[in-house]
């Protein structure tokens, strides 16, 4: 049968293919070794990973995510509120607290007293967004974010938080945004994974990331995010023995097919199949990855948007122009981690030293993505697992001071990728304590970015232990205040 197929080219339609195997799913992978292009559209781009996906015209083809892991403080970086420094130092009242839940960390404490910043703040813009003098290069971008100042969580400690803003539950076994979007949408790029993953670390307290954030669940193993590490092999494993070549390899690939395929209708594993669709996503990547990992490349002017630190592996500035080589090949979801935000102590220190980590090449991401026409088509987004309380942890002095997490109310930013540029969304009230104004919840932020890649995130399903689970489990609205 696979001769017949070989012979008859690329002339055989999909349908006549699985309609002549009888092989099932085992077959259909090998199909696809000996026929790399048979699962292609008409258009030369891969076609999604569900039949009838994406479920509409989509806004964005592809999402970087800039996860700031550990929580930046919204007050002292994007939502002003005078009336803190004002109060410096006064108790917060009990009828903005109403006695909601606080952490093991602070519930003891027997005073709540507010902490004003002590960075200056400005507005800048047509949306007259007020940013603090520690982002400056955000500060330039502004008319291209959307600023959601009213995100919210349920979740008060860091792993179930993080863990809920990446897979939808506060629990795990759940697939990532990444491993969804890899099931629903496929990939752009057959010789890169659909979801990649990027690690940097600042100079602040750092909450650790583990694979369970980018992991697949219960979804085929092939939707699982890769991650590239900052080594002089940005994939382990993925070189050839110096005693192995290029053809060697393509003899074992094909072998070892051959006997998945006939594992597969022994013991009808969907997995097997998976198995052989990594080893020969893997032997693409060893031509591609080396090509898009390498910045030597990139023009000056480029690195110099970027910084310094744009040439040295494992920083996040070398990670956002990573991300954006992947994106512009067609990675469908890269997911960058940067940890040392959780500031429960020298808060003022600590920031200052991320925001010197992050603004300049986030706001160099955004820039080079729009100069290049890739904006419109790329959802960038920003932000953290909760945000920062307004009252002071442990000691208060006037020049220093930290915060403990607060999921009432927390800032993201958004740009690109279908989202209205140059707004300010949602609003808390005077003490930065709760939300007043368009509310956005984990789920409705997670339905909302579906929507933009064309997905109705109630659609968006897989059915797993008797029931059909789904990114946003049973709730989320599509926040379409936010949408262009």
């Amino acid at each position: 049968m696979e001769k017949e197929i070989i012979e008859a080219g690329l002339n055989i339609n999909r349908r006549r293919f699985l309609s002549r195997l009888s092989l099932g799913v085992g077959s259909v992978a090998l199909g696809s070794l000996l026929l790399p292009d048979l699962f292609k559209g008409a258009g030369g781009e891969l076609e999604s990973g569900m039949t009838g996906l994406p479920h509409f015209a989509p806004k964005a083809k592809r999402v970087i995510y800039l996860f700031q892991n550990g929580a930046p403080s919204q007050l002292d970086l994007f939502d002003y509120k005078p009336l803190l420094n004002k109060m410096h130092g006064e108790d917060l009242p009990d009828s903005v607290r109403k006695g909601q839940r606080l952490t093991g960390m602070t519930s003891q404490q027997e005073r709540f007293p507010l902490a004003g910043t002590l960075f200056s703040f400005e507005q800048y813009g047509e949306s007259r967004a007020w940013i603090s003098e520690l982002l400056p290069h955000t500060a330039a971008i502004v008319d291209d974010l959307c600023i959601i100042k009213s995100m919210h969580t349920e979740a008060i400690n860091h792993d179930p938080a993080l863990t809920f803003f990446q897979t939808g539950a506060q629990v795990g076994n759940r697939p990532s945004m990444g491993a969804w979007l890899s099931y629903g949408l496929g990939t752009e790029n057959k010789n890169l994974p659909a979801f990649c993953v990027l690690l940097s670390k600042g100079k602040g307290n750092g909450q650790g990331v583990y694979s369970k954030l980018w992991t697949n669940g219960f979804l085929d193993s092939v939707h699982q995010g890769v991650q590239f590490s900052s080594g002089e092999n940005p994939v382990l494993y993925l070189k050839n023995h110096e005693s192995i070549d290029l053809n060697d390899r393509r003899k074992m690939l094909d072998k070892l097919a051959e006997l998945n395929n006939m594992a597969y209708q022994e013991f009808n594993d969907r997995e097997i199949a998976s198995k052989v669709q990594q080893y020969e996503l893997a032997y693409r990547m060893q031509t591609a990855v080396p090509e898009v990992t390498d910045l030597s490349k990139e023009p000056e002017s480029i690195i110099k948007m970027y910084g310094p630190d744009a040439l040295v592996p494992g920083t996040y500035a070398a990670n956002c122009l990573l991300a954006r080589k992947l994106s512009e090949n067609g990675v469908r979801f890269v997911q960058l981690y940067h940890q040392g935000w959780d500031s429960h102590g020298n808060l003022p220190k600590e920031t200052s030293g991320q925001c010197l980590d992050v603004d300049k090449a986030s706001a160099a991401l955004v820039t080079d993505l729009k100069q290049r026409g890739l904006l419109d088509e790329t959802l960038v987004i920003w932000g953290g697992e909760f945000g920062r309380t307004n009252y002071c942890q442990g000691e208060l002095t006037k020049d220093n001071y930290g915060r403990d997490h607060h999921p009432r109310c927390f800032t993201v930013w958004m740009a690109g990728g279908g989202v209205k540029p140059g707004i300010v969304y949602g609003d808390t009230d005077e003490f930065g304590y709760n939300i007043v104004k368009d509310p956005v919840h984990v789920h409705d932020f997670h339905a909302t970015v579906l929507h933009l890649l064309g997905l109705n995130h109630e659609q968006l399903t897989f059915r797993h232990l008797g029931r059909r689970y789904r990114l946003t489990d049973v709730e989320g609205e599509i926040v379409k205040g936010i949408l262009a």
